[in-house]
């Protein structure tokens, strides 16, 4: 109730504004000239910290002139239909709009029915999105979405381990086979000088140039958050506070345990070709466990409010000093670095190094200490390559070492990861979690409305599972267990012997076809058809070859990441 809460807080606030700015959707497969244009050498442009806004693109490209080529030439008389074919087929589904404000409302919905082998797939999502500026300088957004769906075996699987859909929220069953599932989104966005906007938000945030990011995904669900962005000279600096939530632990209120996350990202471009961003964040517990005597021999564990860090607050990035010195603090923090360099025209080269902690010392000896949690990434991308107007191909390969992202628990749960990087038991970076390798390679070319995709996953990871004893065993993957708990080794002590892909090595590989014609580039409507082949193999378990089959039609603003 609090998330929908924040939504009316929001949409009710948007009725007394006096100022604009939307984002770009974070969905890019519809939005290619767009990203060409971001990722050019002509331009200097801050790419990593998305969603992009409207105002970033001011000297850049024409947002309006985008849509409005896909505009159908009709006959200035025939008002039908340029209604028919460019008011419901181009534009949004009811719209307002003067010199001094936009309003549009457009359906949201996702049709389709399919199968995986095993069983008939669907998803029947209904909803509606809210839009609008006012003046130049404030926009609001609001949508909401009511779900049920059938997925395929996979998916339903990891649904009920985790308890979520996959970057969706709650999984309540619905029928036999089915989820039933009710999710939303929602904006504010003030820019009260030119160099510096605020956003107050319940949605998703992305930092890279890459399909994945090593530092922030919108792999994870929705959650509030607050984002001050400033712009001058050829530095975009960010700071973001925002709430995350463990579904793992119930409070003794029964709700969900919260904790706090502080994100900062300076993003400096050196040229118009390369940029350099650094990253960190803190991830701190919104409470407390203290241990209180019940009687002359017993203590008991109690939950204690801890409340937000004021100390915290600091925009100035790297905080580490400041958790420092707030005492013997149990937060985690995290540094990173990304950057990019654009060769040519359009074809860019991206990497990530993202550090969660090293001990020099260990690090150098190579004896797979668990205390040592990197994740690195390099890619390159390339948008109209080969000189073929609006074909776009990328390769990235990511390494995830065991433990990258999970931290220790202050209660005596092992498996609850109170301060580690995740949200709603969902990794906040890689959706894969920790102790993997993978490569992911992208294809795809559009003519005028209609688009050809194709995407590769291919890695390895170390489940948490010693397959010799057929025991669980904590190998770094699942980002909830506690660190300081790892699998014993055989040959090693001190916490030693973690490698790459220890445990139970699983080998995944996906490939995805997907034809679709785009109904309205507005918001996005498509009719699609997606054949995927899913391989999954694991040190003793039955190896799986699924083929899966879906089409329908939907609106594809927002990722959905089922590759895993």
């Amino acid at each position: 109730m609090k998330k929908y809460l924040l939504i009316i807080v929001i949409a009710t606030l948007s009725l007394f504004a006096n100022a604009q700015e939307l984002q770009i959707p974070l969905n890019d497969d519809y939005e290619m000239e767009v990203q060409a244009a971001a990722y050019s050498s002509d331009y200097l442009f801050h790419t990593s910290m998305k969603g992009w806004t409207e105002w970033q693109f001011r000297n850049v490209l024409n947002i309006d002139s985008v849509n409005n080529s896909y505009r159908i030439s009709i006959n200035k008389k025939s008002r039908f239909w340029n209604y028919v074919l460019n008011g419901i087929l181009n534009d949004d589904f009811i719209r307002v709009k003067n010199d001094n404000y936009y309003v549009a409302i457009n359906p949201y919905v996702d049709f389709q029915a399919g199968s995986d082998g095993h069983r008939t797939t669907w998803v029947n999502t209904r909803g509606a999105e809210i839009k609008g500026t006012i003046d130049k300088n404030f926009a609001f957004y609001m949508n909401i979405r009511e779900n049920q769906a059938v997925f395929p075996q996979y998916i339903d699987t990891l649904c009920s381990i985790t308890r979520v859909i996959p970057g969706q929220g709650n999984a309540k069953r619905y029928g036999k086979y089915g989820r039933d599932y009710t999710n939303a989104s929602a904006y504010l966005s003030y820019r009260p000088t030119s160099w510096l906007n605020a956003t107050l938000g319940y949605g998703k945030n992305f930092i890279g140039d890459g399909y994945r990011s090593m530092m922030l995904s919108d792999n994870a669900y929705a959650y509030p958050y607050l984002k001050f962005t400033a712009d001058f000279w050829r530095i975009q600096y960010t700071c973001m506070y925002a709430q995350m939530s463990d579904k793992n632990t119930l409070m003794a209120d029964k709700t969900y345990a919260r904790k706090w996350a502080v994100i900062h990202y300076l993003d400096f471009a050196v040229t118009k070709r390369f940029n350099i961003g650094f990253f960190d964040a803190l991830m701190a517990s919104a409470q407390t466990h203290q241990q209180v005597m019940v009687n002359d021999s017993t203590y008991a564990t109690i939950d204690m409010k801890r409340g937000f860090d004021f100390q915290y607050v600091n925009p100035i990035i790297f905080l580490r000093s400041a958790e420092y010195y707030s005492g013997n603090s149990a937060d985690n923090a995290l540094l990173g670095i990304n950057m990019s360099y654009i060769i040519g025209k359009h074809t860019t080269i991206y990497g990530q190094f993202v550090l969660d902690e090293m001990t020099v010392k260990r690090y150098l000896a190579r004896k797979g200490y668990t205390g040592n949690k990197q994740a690195y990434q390099l890619g390159v991308k390339s948008y109209d390559c080969f000189g073929v107007k609006n074909l776009f191909l990328q390769l990235e390969g990511n390494i995830v070492r065991p433990y990258m992202y999970s931290h220790t628990n202050q209660g005596t749960e092992r498996s609850v990861g109170e301060d580690n990087y995740a949200h709603y038991n969902e990794p906040l970076a890689h959706p894969w979690g920790g102790n993997l390798w993978e490569m992911v390679f992208r294809a795809q070319y559009n003519w005028k409305r209609y688009y050809f995709q194709y995407k590769l996953n291919y890695g390895q990871y170390g489940d948490d599972w010693d397959v010799e004893n057929d025991v669980w065993a904590n190998y770094g993957h699942n980002v909830y267990n506690d660190y300081r708990y790892p699998a014993d080794i055989d040959g090693y002590d001190n916490n030693d012997g973690h490698f790459l892909l220890t445990g139970r090595k699983t080998t995944v590989m996906m490939n995805d076809v997907t034809v679709s014609y785009l109904v309205n580039p507005a918001y996005n409507m498509n009719v699609f058809a997606e054949v995927t082949h899913r391989s999954f193999e694991a040190q003793g378990l039955k190896n799986q070859s699924d083929f899966i089959f879906s089409f329908g039609l939907r609106c594809s603003l927002d990722r959905k990441y089922y590759d895993f």
